[in-house]
């Protein structure tokens, strides 16, 4: 082989193991990137308070599967009252819960005049009372109304890549215009979850995300 033909190939062959080294690394980066879904406020409900809200024989009905398995957004939809103000035409999501939960954001809490905590879901104890009226009757939670903390939604495997368990919280950067890291994100397991971080409207607002934006653990 001439000397010309060995250098050409050599110089191939490091250039295509520099190139699947490079490919290597983008493709763990990309998989290390986490979705964005932002909520809006809306309202986790007990069958028990929906039949007082829309009648003894009303059923919850589908309008749209939401991103995390067997959850969804119905037809059905409440209003909200505060001491100060009410917020119409907010959706219910199924499934039925054991307990009414109504998560709003800050900016929610201005127009209803009320003082909800930011908590992990399921943590209602202490929160804010609200009113919810439906189109047969309305209930008044002397609990129940929160700020939902900033939280990922992990499988059993996405959580043994990421090298996080459940209840761990973590550090998370949003790229993007108005990079911003969100700290003490809660880290959420379970088989029935696939991998989406959650920010409320007003979160993502002020760092300019939308959803399906990538974010990263840090």
């Amino acid at each position: 082989m001439e000397k010309e033909q060995l250098i050409n190939l050599i110089t191939e062959k490091v250039v295509k193991q520099l190139s699947n080294v490079l490919e290597n690394k983008l493709t763990s980066y990309t998989k290390r990137k986490i979705p964005l879904g932002i909520s809006n406020h809306h309202v986790h409900i007990s069958e028990t308070d929906f039949k007082v809200l829309f009648g003894k024989e009303a059923k919850m009905t589908k309008l749209r599967d939401l991103s995390q398995p067997g959850q969804f957004v119905s037809e059905q939809m409440v209003t909200l009252v505060g001491p100060k103000g009410v917020i119409e035409k907010v959706r219910i999501l199924g499934p039925f819960r054991k307990r009414t939960q109504v998560e709003i954001s800050v900016s929610d809490c201005f127009k209803l005049g009320i003082q909800a905590p930011i908590r992990d879901s399921g943590d209602l104890a202490g929160s804010a009372s609200i009113t919810l009226v439906g189109t047969v009757g309305s209930i008044t939670l002397p609990e129940g109304c929160i700020i939902a903390a900033r939280h990922i939604h992990m499988s059993p495997e996405d959580a043994n890549y990421f090298g996080v368990i459940d209840g761990e919280r973590v550090n998370v950067r949003g790229i993007g215009n108005r990079g911003v890291v969100f700290l003490d994100v809660l880290v959420r397991v379970s088989p029935n979850y696939i991998l989406e971080m959650h920010l409320d409207v007003d979160e993502a607002n002020a760092a300019a995300l939308k959803n399906g934006d990538l974010m990263e653990i840090i």
